[in-house]
């Protein structure tokens, strides 16, 4: 066998390293790899200052540390979601339009006749960041102490349990189903003037997010005696789950879910949320979700998509039995 010289045994495995380079930068997904280029908008269909604007600005701020490019925050209010939702569902799927959303983007289609988009196949998942379990609170002054006493006096009168949007209203829907209680739904334009009434004795409880309950509960005057999850909460320890009551079933979480438009390329979806997991893990974010009585998740865009699936289903399951219809 023919010996190759020393010199041209050193070129070839240069040439041959060089190429092995080459062939993997070209492999590599070109978008991801120089991605972002320029400011991304983070769509907030939400007001100004509620919980998810609060989420939602702490990873903007992180994300532009990290990637070294701004990250704006656009609050689009306006149909409980669905009016940002949609400028999104119209952006290039090129990672530089995002949405956060909560659990009502999977309960809109179930309560609006016209929607303009389809809430499962519009967007992109990423990935799912936390979750929250709505709360059942009452006065802190009022009769009710625990959640037994709360489901024993539905069962025998009809008490008034408000609500002021989508996932609200359903919620207190399966709460009576489940539990076979007598409630009748009581419509608020908003969780502010709930609370009020019920703070004040005029409304007997309601379903609110943790957020919403909890400066209510730190000055005294609101008590939460159930939780919508499988555990209790830390920031309100005494308050009981529905299972602990006898009534398993009765789920429901808020939950900050960050979706692109669809047809977002596989590789820039890992690299976002690869990104957001490692962000959303840093201490003041992480603080700041268990201040609110959430649990980080950082799910796969699969896992995502299953949980908006299946979230979807469960509710409109829900309004169906309790003969709730799209308005």
């Amino acid at each position: 066998m023919q010996n190759t010289p020393p010199a041209l045994t050193g070129a070839f495995n240069r040439r041959t390293a060089l190429g092995g380079l080459a062939a993997l930068a070209l492999a590599r997904p070109t978008l991801a790899a120089g991605y972002p280029a320029k400011t991304v908008t983070l769509v907030v269909p939400y007001s100004p200052g509620g919980g998810t604007d609060i989420v939602g600005r702490q990873l903007a701020q992180k994300l532009s540390d990290r990637w070294g490019q701004s990250v704006v925050v656009d609050n689009r209010t306006g149909a409980n979601g669905v009016i940002g939702s949609s400028l999104v569902s119209k952006a290039q799927p090129d990672g530089y339009t995002l949405l956060l959303v909560v659990g009502s983007h999977a309960v809109n289609p179930v309560l609006m006749k016209k929607m303009p988009y389809d809430t499962l196949t519009a967007f992109t998942p990423i990935t799912n960041v936390a979750t929250s379990p709505m709360v059942l609170v009452v006065s802190a002054k009022g009769p009710y102490k625990t959640l037994p006493d709360v489901l024993k006096a539905a069962r025998t009168e009809e008490l008034g349990v408000g609500n002021s949007e989508g996932q609200t209203r359903l919620t207190g829907e399966l709460m009576r189903q489940v539990a076979g209680l007598k409630t009748v739904e009581v419509f608020y334009k908003g969780g502010a003037p709930m609370m009020v009434d019920v703070i004040g004795g005029h409304l007997p409880m309601g379903f609110t997010s943790v957020l919403t309950a909890l400066p209510h509960v730190q000055a005294g005057n609101l008590r939460v005696v159930g939780v919508a999850s499988r555990e209790r909460l830390n920031v309100f320890p005494d308050a009981m789950t529905f299972a602990e009551a006898g009534v398993p079933g009765i789920e429901s979480l808020s939950w900050y879910g960050m979706f692109g438009p669809a047809g977002m390329p596989p590789a820039l979806v890992e690299q976002i949320g690869r990104d957001l997991r490692a962000v959303a893990n840093e201490p003041a974010v992480a603080n700041q979700l268990r201040d609110q009585g959430a649990q980080l998740v950082l799910s796969s865009p699969a896992d995502l998509d299953r949980f908006l699936r299946s979230e979807a289903a469960k509710w409109a399951t829900v309004a169906q039995r309790g003969g709730i219809k799209p308005e």
